[in-house]
C-alpha cells in the first residue's frame, strides 16, 4: 500500500512518483486516485499526457473503467516545462510514449520543489524496458509496481502479451490488441 507523502506547498522539497506495471493493471487509475487526492487538499495540479494517445480521448486522461480528467496532451516532454504554470503537483500519463528527455523534465519539476506523479508501462509487449520508464524508476523517490491478471490462469500478471500480430513496439490498443499474462503464459505465447 503506497502511503502519500506530505507536500509542504512552497516548500522546495519535491520529488517523483512512478506507478508502473502491465497493461489493464490499473496504472491511470491509481494516478487519478492520487490526483483526487491532491485536489481535496485544495493543491495547484496539472495534468499533462502524450499527444499520440487519442484511444480514450484527444486530451483527457481516462482509465479502462472510464474515470478521467481534464488534460494537457503534448508533443514532447519539453513542452510540459514550457507549459507549466507553478503547480504544486504535475501529473503525467502514458510516460512510456514520451521521449527520452521526460526523466531530465521530471528531476527539473522535482527540484523547483513540484511532487511530480507519473504513470506508465514499464515493459513493451516483448518483455523490455519501455522508453524513459527505466530511467524514471531509477531516479524516482517512490516506486509502485501494479499488477493485473493474468487472463490464463488468473495469476498475477506483469506482463502485456500482444495478441494481435504487429511487429512496432508502439501499437496503440486495447483488449482487441492485448491481454496481460503471468510470466509462465507470457513466456509461451512468445515461443
Amino acid at each position: 500500500m503506497f502511503i502519500e507523502p506530505r507536500h509542504r506547498p512552497g516548500s522546495e522539497k519535491g520529488w517523483i512518483e512512478v506507478i508502473c506495471g502491465s497493461m489493464f493493471s490499473g496504472k491511470t487509475e491509481e494516478l487519478i486516485r492520487r490526483v483526487r487526492r491532491a485536489q481535496f487538499a485544495k493543491q495547484l495540479i496539472e495534468i499533462y499526457k502524450p499527444a499520440t494517445d487519442t484511444r480514450y480521448h484527444e486530451s483527457d486522461v481516462v482509465s479502462h473503467d472510464e474515470n478521467s480528467l481534464s488534460a494537457a496532451a503534448v508533443d514532447s516532454s519539453v513542452n510540459i516545462l514550457l507549459l507549466y504554470k507553478g503547480a504544486e503537483v504535475v501529473a503525467i500519463d502514458e510516460a512510456q510514449f514520451f521521449d527520452h528527455e521526460l526523466p531530465r523534465v521530471c528531476d527539473e519539476l522535482a527540484a523547483k520543489g513540484v511532487r511530480v506523479i507519473v504513470a506508465g508501462l514499464d515493459m513493451d509487449y516483448r518483455g523490455n524496458p519501455f522508453g524513459p520508464m527505466p530511467n524514471l524508476m531509477a531516479k524516482a523517490e517512490f516506486v509502485t509496481k501494479v499488477h493485473a491478471i493474468c487472463a490464463v490462469c488468473g495469476d498475477v500478471a506483469l506482463y502485456s502479451y500482444r495478441i494481435k500480430p504487429d511487429a512496432q513496439q508502439v501499437l496503440l490498443g486495447e483488449k482487441d490488441s492485448y491481454e496481460p499474462r503471468c510470466r509462465k503464459h507470457f513466456e509461451e505465447g512468445m515461443r
